[in-house]
């Protein structure tokens, strides 16, 4: 049966440092330059349930943990049951996923979703990153995004493909799903605050995505953290870092972007 063509897309994103969200509007521009309407949802701040299953969904997040983010497993999950509504990701990572493609399909074709397609898409590394090469950093980007616009190009002529590899796939994902993952995670990865850096000014505590941090006088870390890296990347006086260890700081997009 011939797929009808696409004309609204209303796309959910979750982007740490800004990898994803460069991809997500580099997608939003090829299909606006073919007359498809596209609505940015920042994920975080979404309730799946108010999903309008009359429109394309798109979802952007980045690859963690070989799979994704438990807030971005949390949304899927929860995303409304529908009749064929039709559905593509996308997701970034700086190497490797194996845990994320198939097992987001198995889910969304549960619910009835038509799956019609999934790219990932190498961006330069984020995680606590021992030094940055600007020139090689823009390289892995524009080549990032040439792939994100040939997908949107695929997606619209209705070529782009969405495959899993069962067994595999779903083992994999099991580690990015698993809370004692994450916990053993955070306690590799604790982060800590330089007071005598620190300006107060509460931006970490407004761009965490999962409420992990509270400004008392200074901020305060809780024990839910995700590692997205944004209150790593993004504050101004670099107060923020991994527990005894040097690392430069990356970022994508500056901080009005992330905040969407």
């Amino acid at each position: 049966m011939e797929m009808k063509p696409i004309s609204t897309v209303d796309f959910y994103y979750f982007s740490g440092t800004g990898n994803t969200l460069l991809v997500v509007n580099k997608i939003k521009e090829i299909f606006e330059r073919n007359n498809i309407a596209v609505n940015l949802f920042r994920l975080e701040k979404s309730n799946p349930k108010e999903m309008d299953t009359s429109h394309t969904i798109g979802l952007g997040f980045p690859v963690a943990e070989q799979g994704t983010f438990p807030l971005v497993w949390d949304f899927i999950r929860a995303m409304p049951q529908c009749s064929g509504t039709k559905v593509f990701m996308v997701d970034t990572m700086f190497a490797f996923s194996g845990g994320v493609v198939g097992p987001v399909r198995k889910i969304l074709k549960s619910k009835g979703y038509t799956t019609i397609g999934a790219k990932e898409i190498c961006m330069p590394n984020s995680l606590f990153p021992k030094k940055i090469d600007e020139e090689k950093n823009n390289r892995i980007v524009e080549k990032g995004l040439l792939q994100a616009e040939r997908y949107a190009e695929d997606i619209i002529a209705c070529k782009s493909r969405w495959s899993r590899i069962p067994l595999l796939s779903d083992f994999m994902a099991i580690f990015s799903q698993a809370e004692w993952c994450w916990n053993l995670l955070r306690k590799h990865y604790l982060l800590q605050v330089d007071t005598s850096k620190c300006s107060q000014c509460g931006l970490c505590e407004s761009l965490c995505p999962v409420g992990n941090i509270e400004m008392q006088e200074f901020p305060v870390i809780r024990e839910y953290c995700t590692i997205c890296m944004r209150c790593i990347s993004f504050c101004p006086k670099k107060a923020i870092a991994r527990t005894n260890t040097t690392h430069e700081r990356y970022r994508a997009v500056n901080v009005k972007e992330i905040r969407g």
